[in-house]
């Protein structure tokens, strides 16, 4: 079975003469493990499937089943503890909150899900450790360089051990160099821990270093 399996996606905004199809019948399997990039122009609705497929946002038709269950089929208490637990999110903005420090940022989906204080400090200083940040808990995102808070991000988002991280963009904000860091990062965090990728990237040649890269074109995908 598929971890992910998407089926006839559609996604429309708006109705009458200002109706607009984003997303337009979309098919998609995703394996659990696998790195897969998605490019295409701006505008064709990669960040509407990224959003679909986190749960964040709600198709106008189709399915999107993890490991065979229908997640739009859960009531919204048990969606939202679903995305808290078994997706990550990593965005071009680091969206990390400047008044609390790196180790608070991490640890906070972890408390927000119910963990002790105590357990969430210490896999938030685990996994600040494992990115290269072990010096740098107790700065503040505005103390820290554009590819340390973009770490701190994706180890955020790691926190609560999700299945499937989602990232849109994450080296778009990044120089090159500090761009190629952390795509190694991620792909690092992919080996060790064996978490689905779903990356947006207008990158080709770091798309190329995932296993699989699909292309949007006209609100559908191809396997390029």
């Amino acid at each position: 079975m598929d971890f992910i399996n998407v089926k006839g996606l559609y996604k429309t905004y708006g109705d009458g003469h200002k109706r607009v199809e984003v997303l337009k019948g979309i098919d998609l399997t995703v394996a659990r493990g696998e790195t897969v990039a998605i490019i295409g122009a701006s505008g064709v609705g990669k960040s509407t499937l990224l959003n679909i497929l986190g749960a964040l946002d709600r198709p106008s038709g189709g399915e999107v089943l993890y490991n065979g269950e229908q997640v739009f089929s859960y009531d919204e208490k048990r969606l939202a503890a679903f995305r808290n637990k078994s997706i990550g999110f990593v965005f071009q903005s680091h969206h990390l909150l400047p008044e609390f420090t790196a180790l608070e940022n991490v640890m906070l989906p972890a408390l927000i899900g119910g963990a002790p204080y105590g357990e969430a400090r210490k896999a938030a200083e685990a996994l600040l450790s494992e990115v290269g940040l072990s010096s740098r808990l107790n700065h503040k995102p505005g103390e820290l360089s554009g590819g340390e808070q973009q770490r701190s991000a994706i180890v955020r988002a790691l926190i609560q051990s999700p299945e499937l991280l989602l990232a849109d963009e994450p080296t778009g904000n990044l120089d090159t160099r500090t761009g190629d860091e952390v795509f190694e990062v991620l792909l690092e965090l992919n080996k060790s821990k064996n978490t689905t990728m779903v990356i947006v990237t207008h990158n080709e040649r770091l798309a190329s270093r995932l296993n699989r890269r699909l292309k949007m074109v006209d609100g559908k995908v191809r396997e390029e």
